[in-house]
């Protein structure tokens, strides 16, 4: 099977991390889209017989990294009470199909240190071994298993609300 085929089995799980770390569905997957055209520029540069998943987290990691670091330098602030935005694309459907253990989940992550996110993302959502996680970031495996360790105690202490300032929301 020619790489270009095999990156189409790993949409799914770009898409899902990516959603999960930037919690933007457009964003999310206009990230994957750059990783992609990346990915299929560069072909040439994968080598065959080393995990094509892996490379591909470490494509989409680079890429993150450069979006967020132009980002910063633009940043541009909406104000919650903007009279330009629609009061009825702030308010939640009444049928929602999320579970609030979901959102509160997402809450969670959110409220994590990118660093930490990133690795428990990598290690809890798509199941990557710590070596590919590492790989991924670029960073020492014992890094990735503080970040880990370190992660999911946040989001214990986030989930339990026993984290100063880690009041999930309510909704009435």
């Amino acid at each position: 099977m020619d790489v270009r085929d095999e990156l189409m089995e790993h949409v799914p799980r770009l898409r899902r991390y990516a959603r999960a770390l930037i919690n933007n569905r457009e964003l999310a997957d206009d990230l994957v889209q750059d990783t992609l055209e990346r990915a299929l520029g560069r072909t040439q540069l994968f080598q065959p017989g080393t995990d094509l998943r892996a490379w591909l987290f470490t494509i989409m990691h680079n890429v993150f990294a450069n979006q967020a670091r132009k980002a910063s330098a633009r940043a541009v602030h909406v104000a919650v009470d903007d009279d330009s935005i629609a009061e009825s694309e702030l308010a939640v459907p009444s049928g929602q199909t999320r579970s609030l253990e979901m959102r509160d989940l997402d809450y969670a992550l959110q409220r994590l240190p990118l660093e930490q996110r990133q690795v428990v993302l990598l290690v809890g959502l798509e199941e990557m071994s710590y070596a590919d996680v590492a790989l991924a970031l670029n960073i020492p495996i014992g890094t990735v298993m503080s970040r880990l360790s370190r992660g999911r105690e946040r989001l214990r202490a986030l989930m339990a609300g026993n984290q100063p300032g880690a009041k999930l929301q309510v909704v009435r």
